[in-house]
């Protein structure tokens, strides 16, 4: 059962890695063609995607730390939440590896 929840623990975090890497990207190529720095921050990309389900987010936590959510982690580029995110569900989802006796 643990290796069902590490697999999808992998999946999820290749998965959000691969966002994060093309949202980096998409930032990059944005700020050469505007000639300055642009790094799409993550609650305007969620509210283009779906507000729906951000709306639904902020009714369902509790105010003070929807409070604290919205004002740091939603103004961060998409890339700085998603890359870190990602990299933890690969590392709580990694295989363990066998120590092999070795003999003198």
């Amino acid at each position: 059962m643990i290796s069902v929840f590490k697999f999808l623990f992998r999946l999820l975090g290749y998965g959000l890695l691969a966002v994060a890497i093309v949202a980096g990207i998409s930032d990059a190529s944005s700020s050469i063609a505007q000639s300055q720095v642009y790094m799409a921050p993550l609650g305007h990309v969620w509210s283009g995607l779906s507000p729906h389900t951000l709306e639904l987010v902020g009714n369902s936590a509790s105010p003070g730390l929807w409070d604290v959510a919205q004002r740091t982690v939603l103004v961060w580029p998409v890339w700085a939440v998603l890359a870190p995110l990602g990299m933890l569900l690969l590392w709580l989802g990694a295989k363990r590896r066998r120590q092999l006796a070795q003999f003198a």
